[in-house]
């Protein structure tokens, strides 16, 4: 009646939105929800309820307009002063520039509208986590409906090879094991258990009496009751947190933003400036006052004119249009790079941001390790076998004391590895797919099968000389499993039982020792726990091995009458192995001045063991579990996040706050994963890595960056690639400014000494078009210095343009302006009444110094010598071009008028040469006087 009653009854609110599920019994939790284990929801209910909740689907943000995301791409300082010098240009008529510039912003603003309508997929990939259909009691009847008609109260049937279709409280469960690897990182399958009441504070992965949307029932079968649906669940909570975080603009992109700002400012001004003192010093001011305006203007038309081409030129010049398309192409060329490296980038940006990493959070199952349980450990007769080996190859030796042992001479071991493979579910076989093998079922059973395979024990040959006739499936209430054989050769029957060593020594009294059986004693008992304890602290996972001779095979075996009187074999240590290339990669990391942490849903002492054989954990390294966390305040965590190396038993949300914790530190955060409890992290962190291999899709989305090889040593070689990237924008910002400063300087100093214009404005253009293009997308070509993984992260904050690139453009800026100012003169005093001779001198000279000056701009701290002059091809083909367009305006008689240009002798290349020159060597004592001093600092350092 009570059952009947509450049927009617729709949830409560309050209930339905419980995340407490874990903490109520069966018949509280039918209770609250108005369902029944029978008869579950009659249609009438399963409507309204529909209706009150909504269907079980992942709900998805409205997307950006089209038009809004194009517009978002114009919301930049410097693309607004291109469009306008674009539209002056257009108005002088210099169609060529006015189009490149414009070629620029439009293929600037098409790479962001095509990034940005990628960006937002994860939530699609969730919703292809939710199984399509599901098997529910509806009015008393096991029926088949689709999954997003599931509502709150609806019981639900689980079986092996299904996805869970909601949120569910179990209520029952006959050997049912889920994999929720996808969701808390466990790397192997969780053994539910649906009469179990827990704590409150049970974290996720050891809420054994519930079942979470999206995950995959592996072994046995169940029952349960929907508890939450849609983004009520644990996923859709986790889409919720992925929807909360709008895209943060990275640490270019805000670095680029504010340098175009300053830059474009700084070159109006100057270049107005430039303007009005050329018409002030052509026309003065007291004409305006003594005649009036009009006659002023009839006075000045002609400078006006002239000045405004000539300021515009210089602004056109100046403004630094070259920089979003080199940026572009330096990123867009590193993920050329990238992918060779095994690391497919999804964001342009994330290129850079990838290189200014300061902390790489990595999950440990899969990324650090295979993701492969193994047998490592063998302890039979007293003596502990070391197992070799790689993943599931049947291939391998058994080690004792680091010699090979034969097992056909060693019965207690022989008879260890048969039994772990007859009592056992799971199979080996060859993988079509590369010629390998792979490995079907329980991921635990597997290595016990694998084991006995390197030892020349195969199932097929087993199962036909001892086939199985009868058995008690595992529970986690016993921790056991128990199958029962008959000998093909005697007839005669024998119970091999697997399970956990504690529990397993209470049911035996005997041990197999030197091939006798003889009694457990205290002593020997003792040893096996002894035995037990040492490898658990190797952070392995153990199974006892026993049997027992049966006299005649039970009519109905049960584990009360098969699992007593065993005789204890052995025992069996696995581990999920870590990748034997990481333990170099976190060194490396770590060289380079990354900090390095693991953040794991694995229990405490695997992650400690994992993480200290990769040197992980330091020394005075911290480790916390999720309990600890949450006893933490955000303050009380942030002020010690930078001391903890390995998180244990951790949710998404502990995951989330950790990452917060080191942004507050003003880290740049890396965060990997490939589960989705990791989309979130991935999302706010500052780059999220995914695995391309055993990510799911939706760690897939949501990263920046995804690891094609699933390599941990890739994100390393990803890290330098980004730092190289990042280098050569510099180089390319080093050698645009200290050009375009120069540039500047010349005009600026010559109007101001009375000395005329040097160059004029189609010069300016056309050296514009020589120096800021080719050259500049060359230097995004290079190939790094080579200790550049051995420099420390730069600070986030740290500007483009740094105190020692700001002298090395004030330097540059000098030499180029003397060097350019000493032709221009020289070619006065030599051509007195040819101006547009001293005109030619300036403007090959500060052509040519600034496209030599673009070798020495390769790299910030080695001499050209050093890297190798011929190093870069690419530069060679630059600069070789724009010497040849720069020959073409002196040498073509055709030209020489539209230039105001004419054709320089050898006399006059023998007084520029040395000028031209003047620049580089300048950046080269520059870049010995900064070695010898950085070896000086070093040196004090050592000896401090």
């Amino acid at each position: 009646m009570v059952q009947k009653a509450a049927k009617k009854q729709p949830p409560r609110a309050d209930a339905a939105l419980s995340r407490n599920w874990h903490t109520r019994s069966i018949e509280e939790t039918l209770a609250l929800l108005g369902s029944n284990l029978l008869t579950g929801l009659d249609s009438s209910s399963a409507q309204a309820r529909r209706e009150q909740y909504g269907f079980n689907e992942l709900q998805e943000r409205p997307p950006t307009p089209f038009w809004q995301m194009l517009l978002q791409q114009f919301n930049n300082f410097l693309i607004i002063i291109l469009l306008a010098a674009a539209f002056i240009s257009l108005l002088l008529g210099d169609y060529i520039e006015a189009g490149a510039i414009m070629a620029i912003v439009v293929l600037n603003a098409v790479l962001g509208v095509v990034q940005e309508a990628k960006a937002e997929q994860a939530l699609a990939a969730l919703k292809k986590m939710a199984a399509p259909e599901a098997k529910v009691i509806r009015d008393g009847h096991v029926v088949s409906i689709l999954a997003s008609e599931l509502v709150p109260g609806d019981v639900v049937l689980l079986e092996t090879g299904n996805y869970v279709p909601a949120d569910v409280r179990l209520l029952e469960s006959v050997n049912l094991r889920i994999d929720e690897a996808s969701l808390t990182g466990e790397s192997v399958p969780v053994e539910k258990r649906a009469e179990a009441i827990l704590q409150a504070d049970a974290p996720i992965g050891e809420r054994f009496n519930l079942a979470y949307m999206g995950t995959l029932v592996t072994y046995g079968r169940g029952k349960g009751v929907v508890v939450a649906t849609g983004m009520q669940t644990e996923i859709g909570r986790i889409a919720e947190m992925i929807q909360s975080y709008e895209e943060e603009p990275t640490p270019l992109q805000r670095k680029l933003d504010q340098l175009g700002r300053w830059l474009g400012i700084a070159s109006l001004v100057i270049c107005g400036l430039v303007g009005v003192i050329g018409i002030l010093r052509d026309t003065p001011i007291g004409v305006l006052f003594s005649e009036g305006v009009s006659a002023y203007l009839a006075q000045s038309q002609e400078t006006i004119i002239f000045m405004f081409l000539t300021a515009v030129s210089l602004a056109i010049a100046a403004v630094p249009e070259g920089l979003p398309a080199v940026v572009t192409m330096c990123l867009a060329l590193g993920m050329r790079e990238m992918v060779r490296r095994h690391a497919l980038i999804r964001r342009l940006p994330a290129v850079e941001t990838l290189g200014s990493a300061t902390v790489i959070c990595s999950d440990k199952t899969g990324t650090l390790t295979k993701n492969e349980m193994m047998a490592v450990r063998l302890y039979a007769n007293q003596t502990l076998l070391h197992i070799t080996g790689e993943g599931y190859s049947p291939e391998g030796e058994f080690l004792n004391g680091g010699k090979p042992t034969d097992l056909s001479t060693f019965l207690e071991a022989h008879l260890l590895l048969k039994a772990g493979m007859l009592c056992n579910d799971a199979w080996l076989e060859r993988d079509g797919r590369n010629g390998g093998w792979r490995l079907v079922g329980d991921p635990t059973e597997g290595s016990l099968v694998v084991a006995a395979a390197k030892s020349g024990l195969w199932r097929e040959i087993l199962a036909r000389d001892y086939p199985r006739v009868a058995e008690v499936p595992f529970d986690s209430e016993r921790k056991r499993m128990t199958t029962i054989h008959q000998e093909a050769d005697s007839g005669k029957f024998v119970a091999y039982v697997k399970g956990a060593p504690d529990l397993m020594l209470d049911l035996c009294d005997r041990i197999l020792l030197d091939g006798q059986e003889r009694p457990l004693t205290p002593a020997l008992r003792q040893q096996i726990l002894d035995a037990n304890a040492d490898l658990t602290s190797d952070a392995l996972r153990v199974l006892a091995l026993a049997y027992r001779h049966l006299d005649s095979l039970p009519e109905q075996p049960t584990a009360e009458e098969l699992e007593r009187h065993l005789v204890f074999v052995g025992l069996i240590g696995m581990i999920d192995p870590a990748r034997p290339e990481v333990k170099e990669a976190v060194q490396s990391a770590r060289g380079a001045g990354l900090k390095s942490v693991m953040i794991t849903g694995d229990y405490k002492n695997t992650a400690v063991a994992i993480a200290k054989e990769l040197t992980l954990l330091r020394p005075n390294g911290k480790v916390l579990t999720g309990q600890e966390l949450d006893a933490l305040s955000d303050a009380e965590f942030t002020a010690m996040v930078e001391d903890v190396d390995v998180y244990a038993r951790v949710s998404p949300q502990h995951k989330m706050r950790i990452v917060e914790a080191f942004k507050q530190h003003g880290h740049v955060v890396a965060m990997t994963g490939d589960g989705i409890n990791d989309a979130p992290a991935l999302k706010r962190a500052s780059i999220g890595v995914a695995m391309g291999i055993t990510g799911t899709d939706v760690s897939k989305e949501i990263a920046d960056m995804v690891l094609t090889d699933d390599n941990y040593a890739s994100i390393v070689s990803a890290i330098e690639a980004g730092r190289i990237i990042y280098s050569n924008i510099r180089k390319f910002v080093y050698y645009l400014l200290s050009c375009n400063m120069g540039e500047i300087l010349v005009i600026f100093l010559a109007m101001v000494g009375s000395l005329g214009i040097p160059l004029t404005p189609i010069q300016l253009l056309w050296l514009n078009l020589l120096t800021d293009g080719a050259p500049a997308l060359a230097l995004g070509l290079e190939k790094g210095d080579p200790d550049i993984m051995k420099r420390p992260p730069r600070k986030p904050n740290e500007p483009i343009i740094n105190s020692t690139m700001i002298v090395g453009i004030l330097v540059q800026t000098v030499f180029i302006t003397a060097a350019t100012l000493s032709a221009y003169l020289i070619g006065l005093r030599m051509f007195p009444n040819r101006i547009e001779h001293a005109r030619t001198m300036a403007f090959v000279t500060l052509s040519a110094s600034e496209l030599f000056r673009a070798y020495t701009a390769r790299s910030e701290y080695y001499s050209v010598f050093q890297i190798g002059v011929f190093t870069n091809p690419y530069m060679q083909m630059a600069v070789g071009t724009s010497i040849a367009l720069l020959a073409l305006v002196v040498y073509m008689p055709f030209l020489n008028p539209i230039f105001d240009t004419f054709p320089l002798t050898v006399r006059e290349w023998g007084v520029i040469l040395p000028l031209i020159l003047l620049p580089s060597a300048a950046a080269e004592v520059m870049k010995w006087v900064m070695r010898r001093a950085a070896n000086s600092e070093l040196s004090t350092l050592k000896e401090e």
